[in-house]
């Protein structure tokens, strides 16, 4: 494997394929991807926000020509505000996600975040931790665009003469998660399919969904492989991610079937293998979600609650 640079900002990983990261990778701090072949071009996911979206394409801009006003398609991996933020300020791109990423986003808006971020110096310790992770970011100045086009399974594009296969492998990390498939550069971009030393967050499962999609990149066997967040891996690193996740399958199984709940079992679980990683609670949510999809629980989880238990085993970290 070739040993990329982890450093904030934008590399050429390939022929035309630009990868931009943004360490240290935690809470909002995503990677994006540019796609360029003779005049046609595709950016693989914004950023959180305006300003940082603004200072990447500016980024891109000076390294390749490429203009956010010329970028012809913008393809979402998922949701998640820190992966579509940024998506008005390409005005003339077509904004491509799957549906259910599509429906997703169009019910969960920046306004949230900016709601509880004014919320937050009310509600103590929980507010402090959202305040911590969430307080970098301006969500005041956001660029929301929805998508203009949306796939379900899968979608092949051409960018030039490059084929970009678009796979859609959710509901896991999010209802609508979408691999990125560059074949001939041998590359592909993950989306929040994977987080490489940093804990895997999963809103939506089903955990089976989450495997599939790690063994579905494992099996091709790209030699570029670049996460939603973290650094760029090989197929290694994947199949670390599919540990963790396996990992936390089986010890909570454990604790569903002991009768504990979801809290009890989220503070009980060891993850002394995986604790050179950031984000260590998020195990709440994992636990959280496995628990509701154990039980055949539909309904939306108690975020507020899940936060809360996030910021306490945070503190009891130290």
């Amino acid at each position: 494997m070739t040993a990329w640079n982890y450093r904030k900002g934008l590399q050429e990983t390939g022929n035309g394929i630009f990868s931009y990261l943004q360490p240290n990778g935690s809470w909002g701090w995503s990677n994006s991807g540019l796609i360029i072949d003779a005049d046609q071009s595709l950016l693989v996911d914004t950023l959180f926000d305006a300003p940082l979206t603004r200072e990447m394409l500016k980024t891109m801009q000076d390294a390749t020509g490429i203009s956010a006003e010329s970028i012809n398609t913008v393809v979402n991996t998922h949701a998640n505000g820190d992966h579509t933020h940024g998506n008005g300020l390409c005005t003339q791109a077509e904004i491509i996600a799957s549906e259910a990423g599509a429906k997703e986003m169009a019910a969960f808006g920046p306004e949230g975040l900016q709601q509880m971020m004014e919320m937050a110096p009310e509600l103590g310790d929980t507010g402090k931790y959202f305040i911590e992770i969430f307080g970098p970011f301006d969500f005041k100045d956001v660029a929301e665009k929805l998508p203009t086009r949306t796939f379900s399974e899968e979608l092949k594009i051409k960018v030039g003469d490059k084929t970009v296969e678009l796979k859609e492998v959710g509901p896991a990390h999010t209802r609508g998660d979408v691999l990125v498939f560059v074949e001939e550069d041998s590359t592909v971009f993950t989306g929040d399919i994977l987080f490489v030393d940093g804990t895997p967050i999963m809103w939506a499962g089903p955990i089976s969904n989450w495997l599939k999609a790690c063994d579905l990149i494992i099996e091709r066997r790209p030699e570029v492989i670049v996460p939603g967040h973290g650094p760029i891996t090989d197929v290694a690193g994947v199949a670390r991610v599919k540990d963790y996740l396996s990992y936390i399958d089986d010890e909570a199984r454990k604790r569903f079937d002991a009768g504990m709940s979801a809290k009890e079992a989220a503070l009980d679980i060891t993850i002394s293998d995986f604790d050179s990683w950031t984000d260590a609670e998020r195990i709440a949510v994992n636990v959280d979600t496995l628990f509701r999809e154990y039980s055949g629980d539909t309904s939306a989880p108690n975020t507020l609650e899940i936060f809360a238990l996030m910021a306490e085993i945070k503190r009891s970290q130290g």
